[in-house]
C-alpha cells in the first residue's frame, strides 16, 4: 500500500486473466474504500478472459479461470456494494465477451447482474467464462513482443503520422512503401467515393479492435484517409493497439483526391427496402457477416453466416460470377467486408445499408433463429 495526497492505494493481487493481474483499491482521506481500478480482472458485465496467458503461465484456460474465480471471490466480492468500479476496457474490447457499453458502475450492481459473479460454484464459473470464447486476436502476440522489446515514444509516432500529403504525394508513397490505405470515415461516406484499394474501418465504431483483427501486422505501414481534424484521433487509437507505422494522411481527404483528377472507387450499396422488395423473387446468395451468436439469435432465411473476422477463410469460396448480397447488423462491419472484397477483386455484390436491423423491418423478408450449417457462397 502507498499513500498519495491523503488517499491510499492498495494493490490486490488478482491472478486469472494473467498471473500478474492486479486490482488497485483506492481508500479516501477518511479511510473509506472508494473505488477499484479493476484492470482486466473485472469488467462491467463480464470478467477477463482466461485463455490469453496460457502459454506464458504454462496453465490451461480452465486452470486460469479457476484462479480468476478465487481472486474475485476472495478479493473483490467481499468489498462494499457502494464501491465504484473502473475497468480497463469497455464494450468492443477483445479481452471479454459480454462487456457493457457503460464505463463505470457500482460493485453492488455488478454483483447483481454480472453473469460471471452469479455462478453457483467454482466449476460453473469456469464453464461459464470459458464457453464461447472467440479466438484471440492475431495481433495480441505482436503486442506482447512490442511490450518486451520496446517501441517508439508516442510523440514520435504522432509527429510522423500527422504528415499531410497531397494527392500526388499520397499516391507515390502508397506505391513506394506498400502501405495499406486505411479509410476511417463512415460507411455512408466511404461507399460513395474512396481511394481505390482502401480498406474502410470507421472511427465511429469498434475501430481499434477491428484494425487489430483484420490488419494483424503491427509493423504494416499505413496511410490514412480521415475526416477533417480526425487524423490525430485515428493515429492515437491505432497506436493504443500497437499500430505505430502511420506514414501520413491525405490532405483534404477524398475531395482533394478527386479534385486532383485521380480515379475514385465506390461500393454498390442498396437500401433494405430495395432488398425487401426483390427478396421474394431473388435467388442470389446472402452473406451475413455478423458473429455466430447474432446469426443464431435471428437471421434472414437462406442467409449464409460468414463472420467478418474469418473473411480470409471464406473469401476464396465466393463465385465472382454470381451476384450476392452482403449485410451485418447495421452496416459498419459489412462495409469493412465490402472494402476488403473490392480490394481483392470481388465486385459482383450489393451491400445492404442498415444491415439486419433495417432488413428486419420488412415483412417480405422471412427470418428464423434456426441455426443451419453455413453454406458455400458460390
Amino acid at each position: 500500500m502507498f499513500e498519495l495526497g491523503g488517499v491510499k492505494i492498495k494493490a490486490l493481487h488478482t491472478p486469472g486473466h494473467t498471473l500478474e493481474s492486479t486490482t488497485f483499491l483506492l481508500i479516501d482521506e477518511n479511510g473509506k474504500d472508494h473505488c477499484i481500478f479493476s484492470g482486466d480482472t473485472l469488467f462491467l458485465g463480464d470478467v477477463g478472459r482466461p485463455d490469453l496467458a496460457q502459454k506464458a503461465a504454462s496453465m490451461t484456460q480452465e486452470e486460469l479461470a479457476g484462479l480468476l474465480y478465487d481472486s474475485l471471490m476472495t478479493k473483490i466480492m467481499p468489498l462494499a456494494d457502494d464501491l465504484i468500479v473502473y475497468p480497463a476496457h469497455g464494450a468492443g474490447s477483445a479481452c471479454g465477451k459480454n462487456m457493457m457499453k457503460e464505463t463505470v458502475d457500482t460493485l453492488g450492481n455488478q454483483k447483481r447482474m454480472n453473469y460471471a459473479l452469479n455462478q453457483p460454484d467454482r466449476a460453473a464459473f469456469i464453464q461459464a467464462v470459458t464457453d464461447g470464447l472467440s479466438a484471440p486476436p492475431s495481433y495480441f502476440g505482436m503486442n506482447v513482443a512490442m511490450n518486451k522489446q520496446g517501441y517508439n515514444a508516442f510523440d514520435e509516432v504522432l509527429q510522423r503520422g500527422l504528415h499531410p500529403l497531397s494527392a500526388d504525394e499520397f499516391e507515390l508513397l502508397a506505391e513506394a512503401s506498400g502501405a495499406l490505405i486505411l479509410d476511417t470515415r463512415s460507411a455512408a461516406a466511404f461507399c460513395q467515393s474512396y481511394v481505390p484499394q482502401s480498406i474502410n474501418i470507421g472511427l465511429a465504431g469498434d475501430f481499434a479492435p477491428w484494425v487489430g483483427a483484420l490488419i494483424v501486422d503491427v509493423k504494416q505501414p499505413i496511410l490514412l484517409v480521415a475526416d477533417l481534424d480526425k487524423e490525430e484521433e485515428a493515429i492515437t487509437r491505432l497506436s493504443r493497439v500497437g499500430f505505430d507505422q502511420v506514414l501520413g494522411y491525405l490532405a483534404g481527404g477524398v475531395e482533394a483526391w478527386v479534385a486532383a483528377g485521380k480515379e475514385a472507387d465506390s461500393v454498390q450499396r442498396i437500401t433494405a427496402e430495395s432488398f425487401a422488395q426483390t427478396f421474394p423473387d431473388q435467388k442470389n446468395p446472402i452473406i451475413d457477416v455478423r458473429k455466430e451468436s447474432e446469426y443464431a439469435a435471428q437471421h434472414v432465411v437462406g442467409a449464409s453466416n460468414q463472420p467478418l473476422v474469418l473473411i480470409n477463410d471464406w473469401i476464396k469460396d465466393i463465385n465472382p460470377d454470381q451476384h450476392f448480397y452482403l449485410h451485418c447488423a447495421g452496416g459498419y462491419r459489412s462495409m469493412i467486408a465490402a472494402s476488403i472484397l473490392q480490394a481483392r477483386g470481388y465486385r459482383n455484390f450489393s451491400e445492404i445499408a442498415g444491415g439486419f436491423s433495417a432488413i428486419n423491418q420488412f415483412s417480405t423478408v422471412p427470418t428464423t433463429n434456426w441455426v443451419c450449417p453455413s453454406t458455400k457462397v458460390s
